[in-house]
């Protein structure tokens, strides 16, 4: 493993469906390969192929049914990867529970449906907490072809067996704040000069392509707070929980110019994102699914409410990425690694620091605004209620953006030496209180707010 980062840009922004990375995108992208390396195999495997099986283990199990895990998997084995996935389709998929689906295998043909996806035990022994077998078997039941896969967080993906891919050198090496710190001041570069100049290294790709596709992955953000803020009705579960970002929006075109009107309109933002996460609508992760409403709150209030220019804010975008490669590297961005705190937190401190360095002040005012916002989210819990990423899940990326707000307003305000707190500091409180963190308040919904409010 390279111990510098060379995380790219567009392995931490992925668009794809909601309600969660580890849960929904990573299990659609386990599916989807394990489609691709049966195609690959033998002829005479696949005219024995008659069915797919799937386990999953750890929180995919406990809370997958909520988090759309069965209908994930369903669809990355029928040939959907989360990019290409419409809105919707895993809401029709989960809408017909009985229905036979053909997996065309090229050589051959296997069936599958929602009732093959098996939801095994919570404890186990596998290596990750979010662990799925994949089984293509015959007729007799016997297996042909078996992958065991991990959702390690943020969509990512591994599996057993599993090696790094081999990545470009990154030019400016660093593996925390303290190092990244440093080459600013070495080498007289902004943060966003030192991400571009490592994404080229790494992919291979010139920079005119990498900001092509940062100009997508933005806009795509400001089509999911469009999208929240134009729907209404009820979510879909049992919880019969109400979209509120439409609400929220029309009551801030009643109220009159001002702080209340402005944090009425955030606010409205994050609800419309996760609302649009928690119904399966195509988001952006930053870093996760289940934090995805924090940093698009946060850009489309810049567009649109404090009219900073796109450079600006792509150049913050860039700052935002290196505190999510770092806070990955260096702990987890996944609520069954570490909680929420590596989730919202994680996402607020990114967007604060994105806000900050957007709006032209120092890369230790960017620092400082993302550790302010990380720390005020340390030990956060990650209890979905009934395995559904929208209670506390939707509350709490508004949270998270007005906190990134007043971090960057905080911290902008202040001696940017007299911080006394420093980001790796905060990074590391995050992955030791995540170490320590019972198994029951990270993503299983066992513990926390999903027992106490069903009890009550």
């Amino acid at each position: 493993m390279n111990p510098y980062i060379t995380t790219s840009l567009f392995d931490l922004f992925k668009i794809g469906p909601g309600p969660s990375s580890s849960h929904t995108i990573g299990p659609m992208k386990a599916g989807y390969h394990f489609l691709k390396e049966c195609m690959g195999l033998s002829r005479d495997i696949l005219v024995r192929a008659h069915r797919v099986h799937v386990r999953l283990f750890g929180s995919l199990s406990a809370t997958g049914a909520g988090h759309g895990t069965d209908v994930a998997v369903l669809a990355g084995i029928l040939g959907i990867s989360p990019e290409s996935c419409p809105p919707g389709l895993l809401e029709s998929l989960a809408a017909e529970p009985d229905r036979e689906h053909t997996v065309d295998l090229g050589e051959g043909r296997a069936f599958i449906g929602l009732k093959d996806v098996e939801h095994g035990p919570v404890i186990h022994d596998y290596p990750y907490s979010n662990t799925l077998v994949v089984e293509l078997v015959d007729q007799s039941g016997q297996v042909l072809h078996e992958k065991e896969y991990y959702s390690v967080g943020g969509g990512f993906v591994q599996w057993k067996g599993w090696e790094a891919p081999v990545l470009g050198e990154p030019v400016h090496k660093y593996r925390n704040m303290t190092e990244l710190r440093s080459i600013v001041r070495e080498k007289g570069l902004n943060l966003y000069e030192i991400i571009l100049d490592n994404e080229t290294a790494i992919t291979g790709c010139p920079r005119t392509k990498i900001i092509g596709e940062l100009n997508t992955i933005l806009d795509r953000m400001e089509e999911s707070v469009r999208r929240g803020i134009d729907r209404d009705g009820l979510l879909p579960g049992p919880l019969k929980v109400q979209r509120k970002a439409g609400m929220l929006w029309q009551r801030a075109s009643c109220l009159p110019d001002g702080p209340d009107r402005f944090l009425t309109k955030l606010n409205a933002y994050a609800f419309a994102t996760a609302e649009e996460n928690a119904s399966g609508g195509v988001i952006v992760t930053a870093p996760t699914c289940g934090a995805a409403g924090v940093m698009p709150a946060i850009v489309y209030a810049m567009r649109h409410d404090l009219f900073i220019g796109d450079r600006a804010i792509r150049e913050g975008f860039l700052a935002a990425a290196a505190v999510g490669f770092i806070a990955k590297h260096n702990a987890s961005i996944a609520g069954a690694e570490v909680g929420c705190q590596g989730e919202i937190g994680v996402a607020s401190a990114m967007a604060a620091a994105m806000l900050a360095d957007a709006r032209g002040n120092r890369s230790r005012y960017t620092e400082n605004a993302a550790e302010v916002a990380l720390e005020h989210h340390l030990g956060i819990t990650c209890d979905p209620v009934q395995g559904y990423v929208q209670i506390p899940c939707i509350e709490r990326n508004a949270m998270g953006a007005v906190k990134a707000y007043n971090a960057s307003v905080i911290t902008a305000g202040t001696d940017p030496y007299a911080q006394k707190v420093s980001l790796d500091a905060a990074i590391a409180a995050m992955a030791e209180t995540g170490r320590e963190m019972s198994c029951k308040f990270k993503e299983t919904s066992l513990g926390g707010l999903a027992v106490s409010m069903v009890a009550c």
